[in-house]
This record gives structure tokens, sequence and C-alpha cells, in this order.
């Protein structure tokens, strides 16, 4: 299982496996991560089967989800990054800008947690 999604399930009233599928079936359907960019213009960036390796239970998310269940859920994730010491702040909302809902995640560098 993965921290990323374990972290959002806190928030979000599905279970972590649920979560993940959800962002998959909205990367998969094409849909707009960030203002400009579909997700098959930002995924041909990286490795070539991305959505199918992303829907294992053992693989690590990051930006590109967090992005993703922003627009879907209508969510600002406040991101609270404590890699190497530093203590800096990303911020991600919705493309669309509607926001139902502000939730804060610490990251490490190799693990996310949620804050409560």
């Amino acid at each position: 299982m993965s921290c990323l999604f374990n972290s959002l399930s806190h928030f979000i009233p599905q279970s972590s496996f649920d979560i993940r599928q959800r962002i998959c079936d909205y990367l998969q359907q094409n849909q707009p991560v960030i203002e400009g960019l579909d997700t098959s213009f930002i995924l041909q960036l990286d490795t070539p089967d991305y959505i199918g390796h992303m829907r294992n239970m053992s693989t690590w998310g990051g930006a590109i989800e967090i992005q993703a269940a922003c627009n879907i859920w209508n969510l600002r994730i406040v991101v609270q990054n404590h890699r190497f010491g530093q203590h800096s702040v990303i911020e991600f909302i919705p493309l669309h800008g509607r926001i139902d809902k502000s939730i804060t995640l610490q990251w490490t560098g190799g693990h996310y947690e949620p804050v409560r």
C-alpha cells in the first residue's frame, strides 16, 4: 500500500485502493491534470505504462496523483515539505478552481503522512 493513497483515505471517505483506482481511471480518461496539459502529454514523458503501473498497490504516488485528486474531489491539498530538513509548502488546487475542502499532508521525501 502506498502512503500517499493511505494518507488521502484519512480525508476522503473511501479506501486507499478505491482512491488509487479512481485517480488511475481519471488519468486513463486523459483528463486535464494542469491547465493546458492533458494526462497523455504528461505521461508520455514517463514510463509507457504509467497508469497500469500506478494501479499496483505497491507503487508510490506523487504530484500527478495529488493534482488528479484535487481535480476529482475538489480539494486544496497543502503538502508540507520536510525533505532534507527543508520546511516549505507546496499547494495543489483543483484545475477548475472550486474547493470544497482543504487538507494537509506532510512529505519527508520518501513518505506522506496526513496532518490532522
